[in-house]
């Protein structure tokens, strides 16, 4: 058994079908990605993400594209977990130990419901994960540097997390689930320090253009 994950970019194409009418495109793209890591592109499992907290395992009979989510867990073999972003925080965890990987899907609004503890949660239940044992990746995204929101959200932040994760309207959501992953006892934790709005590295950015594609935080169990 060997879990390893990749994070693809703008080279790589639109991987979303929801973001472009061109279907063939996007189906064309993610062959590629399958050719490009060597997973099965039958084994793929991917979200109608909605930004909200809706966690979903995955197991023999479930259908490719999962409804209404915004995380997927399992303990398949052959099986490859998919979020797709533009800003927002991919995070991909594994427990090697258990066999068990997940893909989250970490905007805003999903960060401020607590996906990510919500989501190691789920795996301690079902899986009996340990959560030192669980490794949490973050992928590209949009950092402090430039997530500027509102006073509101401001505020929301400030006293829902914490004040050192907010300046002048300026919000870290990376340290917030950071923070929040911790608290469930999950230490192993990378953070890319790429960030897709101002970094003028290979990643689409909704910021930057309402209109463009996705990219990928792919996570593969063998």
């Amino acid at each position: 058994m060997q879990i390893e994950h990749y994070f693809t970019t703008a080279s790589d194409g639109n991987i979303a079908f929801h973001v472009t009418n061109d279907h063939n495109s996007v189906e064309n793209n993610r062959s590629k990605l399958a050719l490009k890591y060597g997973y099965n592109a039958y084994k793929l499992y991917f979200m109608d993400q909605i930004h909200k907290d809706n966690i979903v395992i995955i197991d023999e009979k479930s259908p490719t594209l999962t409804q209404d989510c915004d995380a997927l867990i399992t303990q398949l073999p052959d099986t490859t977990l998919m979020v797709m972003v533009a800003d927002c925080i991919p995070i991909l965890l594994k427990d090697e130990k258990k066999g068990v990987i997940a893909a989250i899907h970490a905007g805003r609004n999903s960060t401020f419901l607590q996906i990510a503890p919500k989501t190691v949660q789920k795996m301690i239940k079902h899986f009996a994960c340990n959560p030192k044992d669980i490794e949490a990746i973050m992928g590209p995204s949009i950092q402090k540097c430039c997530y500027e929101v509102s006073v509101e959200l401001a505020n929301i932040v400030q006293t829902s997390f914490g004040e050192q994760f907010e300046k002048n309207r300026y919000i870290d959501l990376h340290g917030i689930n950071k923070k929040l992953l911790q608290e469930v006892g999950v230490q192993n934790i990378s953070i890319s320090p790429v960030c897709t709005h101002c970094s003028n590295e290979d990643y689409f950015s909704y910021r930057l253009d309402k209109k463009c594609g996705r990219f990928a935080g792919l996570i593969h169990k063998s």
